[in-house]
């Protein structure tokens, strides 16, 4: 299959944008932009590609993050940068994705597109995946999921990451990780691009789960005990969601739950905290000021999984707590009666 596209110029067949303004937006342009590859990035304001282009940071993320002139074109038209690039990067919150995708206009069949997004669109309930190929007529070939545990903040400072790039095509899985050449960076090549697309959006529910466990006081020991069953109720969920031979125990799985859920920097951690700690959802997505992603994905995938026979004592506690206004140590403390 020659995946740069039939009818690909020599001039854009390596070209990449970077859709989103964030902060694993920018850890991205930063990866790709110190593996020597020229990123057409997009703001949804003209006013932060101009700050951008003259300052050449992120006045709002990741501010210590320096760019080459010579490797960014800010750009805030999203149907001109789609046309300059062959591979999309999307790096925007589930929860924005699906109106950003209806200003689309370029048809995306000779693209490729790379998802960093974390969560399912919850407008239509579907993986980014999924939408790309029934909305936009993306060929399922030519979508490609990276994930894995990499916080944007180790990434700005040059910290050794791990991805996984996840594609049904592993020569075009291959061919990215060649392009990838950042020295903090470790890669590896999948085809469970299912897989690691549900265990992204899992992950950040049981992260939420183990700050809910934090603000409640419970300690180390608990803790230990629900990201155990967390992993189990992952691998069953997956299971029946969709069936494969993965080794859940392997960085892009357990790896990236382990990470989300105990680092300083899990912003799902930080919402379960102050949620365990008697705050309101509304008081703490004001505080934060960021999106953490468990918070919707708790109610996708708490209406995915009653379709399915399938035990998730912890996604039930998180969503009884943020749904269904139980009070966390009543929800955890019937919880306490399920782990095993």
């Amino acid at each position: 299959m020659n995946f740069t596209g039939s009818n690909s110029t020599s001039s854009n067949k390596d070209s990449f944008a970077v859709i989103g303004n964030g902060s694993w937006a920018t850890a991205l342009v930063k990866i790709f932009t110190d593996s020597g590859i020229h990123v057409n990035w997009y703001f949804r304001k003209k006013e932060k590609a101009t700050y951008i282009e003259k300052y050449l940071h992120n006045q709002d993320y990741l501010t210590q993050v320096k760019f080459n002139p010579e490797k960014i074109t800010p750009n805030s038209d999203i149907n001109e940068l789609i046309q300059k690039s062959k591979w999309l990067v999307l790096a925007t919150p589930s929860l924005y994705l699906e109106a950003l995708l209806e200003q689309v206009k370029t048809p995306l069949s000779e693209k490729i597109v790379i998802s960093g997004v974390k969560g399912i669109l919850p407008k239509s309930n579907l993986l980014p995946g999924a939408y790309l190929n029934t909305n936009l007529g993306l060929p399922r070939a030519h979508f490609v999921v990276l994930a894995g545990p990499s916080h944007a903040e180790e990434i700005a400072l040059n910290r050794l990451s791990f991805l996984t790039i996840g594609c049904s095509d592993l020569n075009i899985a291959s061919f990215l990780k060649q392009k990838m050449k950042a020295p903090y960076l470790k890669l590896k090549t999948s085809d469970d691009v299912l897989g690691i697309e549900y265990s992204a959006t899992l992950k950040n529910i049981f992260a939420l789960a183990a700050g809910i466990a934090k603000g409640l006081n419970y300690g180390d020991n608990f803790q230990s005990v629900l990201i155990s069953n967390s992993v189990m109720e992952m691998k069953r969920l997956l299971k029946k969601i969709s069936p494969s031979k993965r080794n859940i125990n392997h960085s892009v799985y357990l790896g990236d739950l382990l990470v989300t859920a105990y680092s300083i920097h899990s912003r799902n951690r930080r919402f379960g905290e102050l949620i365990g700690k008697g705050l309101r959802q509304e008081q703490v997505q004001k505080q934060m000021k960021m999106v953490a992603e468990g918070y919707f994905a708790s109610k996708t995938i708490y209406d995915l999984k009653r379709d399915l026979d399938v035990k998730t004592p912890i996604i039930d506690a998180v969503y009884a707590i943020l749904y269904q206004q139980e009070s966390p140590e009543k929800s955890f403390k019937n919880l306490v009666q399920e782990l095993t």
